[in-house]
């Protein structure tokens, strides 16, 4: 006798699983522009390479005689895959499924994804909509009783949420509505993705939020251009199939897991490849900003820049490249914000993006054009110096081979972090390259005062003062006593950096560091 008819109800009931919500709830979640939580994963992984686990956990209904008459399952999918032939987990969040909330959750499941990625050292992808599990006040009615937040057994998801940050890649889509523990694990990530017209995060939702006497849309409440300008979420974009592609993307730069080093690709891109243009990039004029996009995109290898964080922090880009192949993380002034000064959001930033290159053994480029931190009132009220120290602290906390090119400015206490204390970096500076305690500008009328005030002409006295000074900082005086090590020509600058990233690939260590990303 065989085992054929338990193979038969096995296959019905993940038939049933694989209908979801049912019909009515799948075409409610189409109608919506969005697509299935297993139509998300079909997109995100390799073609046929999906093996779910736990697929008919949920709950059955039985008739009198014992049999299975209905089944409703669990509201989230998970399973392994293959990435451009890496492999991954993806967890993912089942909307047809009563919205994502607890009352249709087995918690143990997104539980054993994170476990997973953690302990075979793989990227997990959470694809995450609705409340990712979190509260209902409807459960209360359906459970009998009130949840304790985390409680006996319930903190194992929180801790993996946070702790996976420190072992393997973590990507999270949200693509839908996000809320409560939803929106905790999409934030909670090293790259975080939204859908522009179908998606929204938030602490509480609008019936929540618009109960205490607000009148907001999920939009307005927590919309892409709120998130990713809050720097809640790192990137937006039209579709969900581009929310795929970033993914992938963005995972091709990073090892499997921290155990593991970055792998250099083939690169035709020739390491001394130069651009005349660079010689004249900067303006001799310091008032005037220029574009760094385009400077970063010609020193890096051809089509490899992936911006991370583009809304947020605007006087600073960040930025996975490759050079000769090599992953790198890019760091670099905007002059177009703030004239590149690091406000209180970019040093936010920064830490951020240091953490990364520090997690997954990136080294690390900083194309430098910084007049110093933000300064005003506002800056003041926003502790921009506390945010500019714990940015100063994850700088100097970082192992990884490190190279700065000053580009331009590099003033203050925010000059002093282009490079980590303590130990070597590899530092060059343009001959565009000006630095100091701070700007001669507005410097002058506080250091010569006295001076100024009993000239005859004032003008020509403070005009006097800043031709003389002018001279003396020049990045040339500078190398005479070896305070910066290399002027080089603009050109040269592509050339050396390649030579970088392949004297950084021979030091690079995998293996946990004493600290992982801060969310």
């Amino acid at each position: 006798m065989s085992w054929q008819p338990e193979l038969d109800e096995l296959a019905r009931r993940q038939a049933m699983a694989e209908a979801m919500g049912g019909p009515d709830k799948v075409k409610r979640q189409h109608d919506g522009g969005r697509l299935t939580v297993r139509e998300r994963i079909d997109g995100m992984v390799d073609p046929g390479s999906f093996h779910e686990i736990g697929a008919i956990a949920g709950r059955g209904q039985y008739g009198p005689d014992g049999q299975l008459t209905g089944f409703t399952p669990s509201n989230c999918v998970m399973g392994r895959g293959l990435v451009d032939g890496r492999p991954v987990v993806v967890v993912g969040d089942d909307f047809t499924v009563r919205g994502g909330s607890a009352d249709a959750t087995i918690k143990e499941k997104p539980i054993m994804a994170e476990r997973m990625a953690a302990d075979l050292r793989l990227p997990i992808i959470r694809i995450i909509e609705g409340s990712g599990g979190g509260g209902s006040v409807k459960t209360i009615e359906t459970t009998g009783r009130a949840n304790l937040p985390g409680g006996v057994g319930g903190t194992w998801l929180y801790h993996h949420t946070g702790d996976n940050l420190a072992r393997v890649p973590v990507v999270g889509l949200g693509l839908g509505s996000v809320a409560g523990l939803g929106a905790a694990r999409l934030a909670a990530t090293h790259f975080s993705v939204m859908t522009k017209e179908t998606s929204a995060m938030f602490v509480a939702g609008p019936p929540v939020v618009n109960a205490l006497g607000n009148n907001l849309s999920k939009a307005e409440l927590g919309g892409w251009e709120i998130q990713c300008r809050a720097g809640a979420v790192d990137h937006a974009v039209d579709s969900e199939e581009e929310a795929f592609a970033a993914a992938r993307r963005f995972l091709s730069y990073l090892p499997a897991s921290v155990w593991e080093l970055p792998r250099r690709l083939p690169s035709e891109d020739d390491p001394a490849r130069t651009e005349e243009s660079w010689l004249s990039v900067i303006p001799r004029d310091i008032r005037k900003p220029y574009r760094i996009r385009p400077i970063i995109e010609g020193l890096m290898d051809r089509g490899s820049v992936f911006e991370t964080g583009r809304y947020f922090g605007r006087s600073v880009v960040t930025c996975l490249a490759r050079l000769g192949g090599m992953p790198v993380a890019v760091l670099a002034s905007d002059p177009m914000f703030y004239a590149g000064s690091w406000t209180a959001d970019a040093c936010a930033k920064v830490t951020r993006f240091v953490d990364l290159a520090e997690t997954f053994h990136l080294p690390v480029v900083y194309l430098m054009d910084c007049p110093g931190f933000m300064i005003g009132l506002e800056a003041e009220q926003r502790a921009t110096i506390r945010w500019g120290v714990r940015a100063m602290a994850a700088v100097n906390q970082t192992t990884v081979p490190w190279c700065t090119v000053i580009l331009r400015n590099a003033f203050g206490v925010a000059g002093v972090v282009h490079q980590p204390a303590s130990r070597y970096s590899v530092r060059y500076a343009w001959p565009s390259a000006r630095w100091g305690s701070l700007p001669l500008e507005g410097g002058i009328e506080a250091a010569y005062r006295a001076d100024l005030d009993a000239a005859d002409d004032r003008a020509a006295a403070l005009a006097e003062i800043e031709a003389r000074l002018q001279q003396l900082r020049s990045p040339l005086r500078t190398a005479e006593a070896f305070w910066v090590e290399e002027i080089i020509d603009p050109r040269q600058t592509r050339r050396l950096l390649c030579e970088f990233a392949g004297l950084a690939e021979r030091v690079l260590e995998p293996g946990q560091r004493t600290h992982g990303m801060r969310p």
